[in-house]
């Protein structure tokens, strides 16, 4: 067996290859691929000049991909087209990337699992099962407390002048964009939400700022309040998140789960490597079994 193993959220990807063991066999990284923004083609085309990929594509048995918006059979479709024209002897499974964040995180009692990345969601896995109460909309309806989210709150107290004089000078001399620049960007090219979430590194340079701690406290609590509190037994099972946005953030965002009374579960960064330890455990075997 050699698994490969993907965790996409809409800017990054991250991709293992494992063998039967759990034996690291190679690891690299690409862009995120979302259905509702990426196409079979782009992803052909994407992946086709990866040299990592060129290199294991003939060897590759299983593919298990975990993607932002692969949230339906004809979203997973998407993927699984492009995956299979690359991945041409590959038996290839595509998820939904809460799917991949609840195995990530998985700790041997149920739990609410949440994404806080360049979007944002959540679910329920009771160890069996994942679940999810209400969807996510996306950077222009919903996304609280994401990249997207915050890269929002900065353009537009950017452009309606409401940045303190430093922040204000130092993304000038950064970006130098104008209205114009920032309205083409968002409303006329692709992968908006990538394009806002880009100002998250930006944005934590200046994190002590009164401003931006009211940003942070203000898109944790509409997080907690939308995607949390959704799930019965929320005051009792731990919360765990995954994606950029926790982790640098992780002091904020403890803080609003303190203002709500909830338990604090794991913060990581990455789910890749969890993803790993739960395969081994609980998907592997069932393969070889069938074999």
């Amino acid at each position: 067996m050699r698994a490969l193993i993907a965790d996409s959220g809409s800017t990054k990807c991250d991709w293992i290859l494992v063998d039967g063991e759990g034996r690291v066999l190679r690891n690299f990284s690409t862009i995120g691929f979302n259905p509702y923004f990426h196409n079979a083609e782009r992803i052909i085309s994407e992946l086709s000049v990866v040299a990592a990929v060129e290199e294991i594509s003939s060897e590759v048995t299983h593919i298990f991909f975990y993607g932002a918006g692969s949230c339906s059979e004809a979203m997973c479709s998407i993927v699984r087209e492009g995956l299979s024209r690359v991945f041409l002897g590959a038996e290839i499974a595509v998820d939904h990337d809460l799917e991949g964040a609840a195995y990530s995180t998985y700790a041997g009692e149920p739990a609410i699992t949440c994404i806080i990345g360049t979007g944002s969601n959540s679910c329920y896995f009771d160890g069996t099962t994942v679940s999810e109460e209400v969807p996510a909309l996306a950077y222009i309806l919903g996304d609280e407390a994401s990249g997207s989210y915050f890269g929002k709150k900065l353009l537009a107290a950017r452009l309606y002048k409401k940045l303190p004089a430093v922040m204000a000078a130092a993304f000038d001399a950064e970006f130098g964009l104008d209205k114009d620049d920032v309205l083409a960007r968002v409303y006329r090219q692709s992968d908006a939400n990538v394009f806002l979430a880009g100002f998250m590194p930006f944005i934590g340079k200046f994190k002590e700022e009164a401003l931006v701690q009211a940003w942070l406290a203000e898109g944790f609590d509409a997080f907690i309040e939308v995607h949390v509190k959704c799930y019965e037994g929320w005051t009792e099972r731990p919360i765990h998140f995954v994606g950029s946005i926790g982790h640098f953030f992780e002091r904020e965002l403890r803080m609003s789960l303190d203002r709500h009374g909830m338990r604090c579960g794991r913060i990581i960064r990455k789910p890749i490597d969890g993803l790993v330890a739960y395969h081994l455990e609980h998907v592997f075997p069932k393969i070889e079994g069938d074999v």
